[in-house]
This record gives C-alpha cells, structure tokens and sequence, in this order.
C-alpha cells in the first residue's frame, strides 16, 4: 500500500474517511499492528473499541479481521471512551486500538494505538515501523485465525475510576456535562448514576455528525452553550468533553471557562496531599504557577515537551505521580500514566464536594498570571522565524532561552512559546504574563517578528 496517504501522525493515525481511511486500509493496518506487537513480543491478544462515529464499526471489524489473521486474537468491548479503553489495555494487560478521530469532524476517522497496560504508541515508539509494514505490505501467512470475542467493561471502567477517587461523602451538587454529542453521552450517566449529583445533560445523543457543535472544548466557541447552561441552572459546575472523552474541560458556577493549568494544580495538590514528597509532570504550555503549586506542596515539578508520549514515558521513568497538560489532557500513575478526562473530572467534584466554597473560590489561589491561549500563524519558513524571534531576544536582561519544544523565550514575569506544527504551516504561539497589559505588549511584539 505505498500509495497510501500521509495519515500516520505523531500519535496516532487520523484521515478522511473513505478516501484515505478505509476497511481495505484499516484490514492492512491491523495485520501491520499484529506482526509489530508479535516482533516486540507482547501478548497475543488486542482489546480494540471504537467511538460513535459512523464508519467506526466497519473500520473496527477490518482492523480485528487483519489482527485474526496473523493468530491473534481479539476482545471488542464495542462503544468506549478512549480512556476505557485505555482501561481495558491496563485491567487486562493487553495491547489495544481505539477507532476514534477525537475532536476532528465528522468526515475523518482515526486508530489510536497502544502496548500493553496502556503504554503508549507514537511515531518515536512503534509507529512510524507499522507505518512501514503497512506501506511495503505484510505478508499473510499461512496459519490458524485467531478468535474474536465480545467483552462488557462500562462498568468495570467506572468501579475503578470511583476507587482512585472517593466520593462517597460530598455534598449534593448540581453539574452539567456537555457531551458535545460523543462517548461521554456513553460513559458520563453511567458514573454519574452512582454519584450525588444532580446532572444536566447536554448533547447526550451519540451522533459522529456533531450537530450541535464539534465536539472540541480547546475551541472556546464550543463551550457557550455549556458556559449559559450552568448559568442557567445556577449549577455547581460543568464540564465538557471531547469526541472520545479523554479530555476534559471545567466552567466555573460563574459560567467562566477554567484554564486547563489551574486544574493541574488543583488536581496536583490533591495528589501531594495523598503523596507528599512525589514529582509531578508539567508541559512547557502549562502557567508557572503549575511549578509553583507543586514546589508549595512540597513536590516536584518535571517540564515537558507537548504531547503525551513524551509525559508518559517521563512518567515511566519518573515515577511522577500525575501529569497536566494544557490541551486538556492530564495523566494518572495510578491510570496506567494513560489520560482520563473522566478522573480528572472526578477530582474536580471530589475538590468541590468536600468543600463549603464554590468552584471559582476554590481555584483563586492557582489563578496568579495571565495566558494568551494557542494563537497560530501561518509562515512560509517556520526555522527562519523562529531563528528571527531568537536572535531579537537574546541577550536581553534576565531573559533565558530553551529548545525543548519549539523555542521557548522566559522572563522574570513572563514567557512564551513559539513551536511549529507538525501538520500544517503553522507556528503555535502562546503567552504569559503577569498582567494583562503585560501579556498584550509581548505577543503583540512577538506576532510582529511571526507575520512580518
């Protein structure tokens, strides 16, 4: 299949459906999958599940069709979340592949894929050799097709989530979820079920169409309807969800939007309370008041590179505690370091229902700078402006300069970020500063060296 299109990504494969992602491809890519997990020597079985998204079923049947018949065999838990199935990899120790394009469209489709106990798959670790198996073709062999079963892990996935977080004893709240019409429509009444909670639906109805809007919380226009239904309702707190549920997005009872890196410390000093003394993972996005929080608390604090390959293998070798990104996306040692937006979720509640104040009290302290969000531009040479941005900042009084991810350029008060992306002519900005007039100064000045 060398003619195949470029849809292997960092993490994970996403394309069009029908033209670029197909049965025939996903067929390819499960033989592919099964010839890789048999060279690294890794169980032989795959847990597979799959999202809403119309064309997931068929894709999924090729996908088991290809892994069967290389020997191996398959368990289907059918609709999942991605961290259920991240779940399940972990529960059941076996390697897994969820169909699911996320927050992307309706039109495109994915497979995220992962090791055993949930270990992670990117085009540093695996990928890019089953991208390779599949462009030169694996061999179908003559041996005995492996079996294909059927497994229910709903509510198994849910026990184990309410075991990490204790919530037995919070006082009665109001929350609305946004399911944006993806798998927390699944998983969300069956956590909530066991909760005390009184719970405000929104957008339940599985559909890969997204009527009502993408279902992609990083986009702030996709959180208005949430932001006036907590309002609304006068509600403790609301959430919402992307396509696949692995993210997770809070609003205050005030209806405002809670940055992603006040919920990592939130989520950060809950859990050195639990384990004093632990690291605790960060990426380069994230505000320093993340560092801040976990130094406070008597913690230790890891800065990342962007994307969650890269934290959960520095959880591996960390032994961190937690992670936090701000996508969204934050990563539990005791999750298999895999990311759950329903425990994160379930942390926040646990803050909340233990606790006499509202949502927006208890995040003030964590609220100690201002962040631009991700602002992108498009360049025709990505290096030479970021070469640009460089040589005007460097050597200015008490500015550092790094290269873990993109170029970073640090302040005392202040510091931004400017990384191109993988996929697109684009660089990525974002800003932080201490004030608002502050912020404003800088990414205007740094957008100028970026647009010209």
């Amino acid at each position: 299949m060398n003619s195949i299109p470029n849809i292997f990504k960092a993490y994970d494969i996403r394309g069009l459906v029908d033209s670029e992602i197909t049965p025939d491809f996903t067929f390819a890519t499960g033989l592919a999958f099964a010839r890789y997990l048999q060279q690294v020597r890794e169980p032989g079985t795959v847990v597979i599940g799959q999202d809403m998204r119309p064309s997931s079923p068929a894709l999924a049947d090729a996908f088991s069709a290809g892994v069967t018949s290389q020997g191996m065999d398959v368990i289907r838990i059918g609709l999942a979340s991605t961290d259920m199935l991240y779940f399940a990899s972990g529960k059941l120790g076996l390697p897994g592949a969820m169909f699911t394009a996320s927050h992307n469209p309706a039109e495109y489709n994915g497979i995220k894929l992962c090791l055993s106990s949930a270990r992670p798959i990117g085009k540093e670790s695996g990928l890019a050799t089953i991208e390779n198996f599949v462009r030169s073709g694996s061999p179908l062999e003559i041996r005995s097709v492996g079996v294909e079963s059927n497994r229910e892990m709903l509510e198994e996935y849910v026990d184990y989530l309410l075991f990490l977080v204790d919530l037995t004893s919070i006082r009665r709240l109001k929350i609305v979820v946004d399911a944006g019409n993806g798998m927390a429509g699944h998983t969300a009444p069956a956590i909530f079920n066991r909760l005390n909670c009184e719970l405000i639906p929104l957008y339940f109805e599985l559909d890969g169409s997204f009527p009502n809007h993408e279902a992609n919380p990083i986009d702030s226009a996709n959180l208005v309807d949430l932001q006036k239904a907590v309002v609304k309702h006068k509600a403790d707190l609301g959430l919402a969800f992307d396509g696949d549920a692995d993210r997770c997005f809070l609003v205050d009872e005030k209806g405002m939007v809670v940055n992603p890196s006040d919920v990592t410390s939130l989520i950060a000093h809950r859990e050195l309370v639990k384990h004093p003394g632990s690291t605790i993972i960060y990426n380069l996005i994230s505000s320093r008041a993340v560092l801040e929080t976990i130094e406070e608390n008597g913690g230790v604090g890891l800065r990342s590179r962007v994307g969650h390959s890269y934290i959960k293998k520095m959880m591996a070798d960390s032994g961190a505690i937690f992670g936090g990104e701000h996508s969204g996306h934050f990563y539990f040692n005791d999750f298999w370091r895999a990311d759950s937006g329903a425990l994160a979720a379930l942390h926040a509640i646990a803050a909340l229902g233990l606790n006499k104040n509202s949502m927006s009290e208890i995040l003030k302290p964590y609220q100690r700078y201002v962040l631009s969000g991700e602002i992108n531009s498009k360049v025709d040479d990505a290096d030479a402006t970021m070469d640009l941005i460089e040589n005007t900042f460097t050597g200015k009084g008490g500015v550092s300069i790094d290269h873990l991810d993109g170029l970073s350029v640090i302040g005392d008060t202040w510091w931004f970020n400017v990384r191109p992306s993988n996929t697109e002519p684009l660089l990525r900005l974002n800003v932080e500063a201490k004030t608002q007039a502050a912020l404003a100064a800088l990414r205007d000045e740094v957008l100028a060296l970026i647009r010209g």
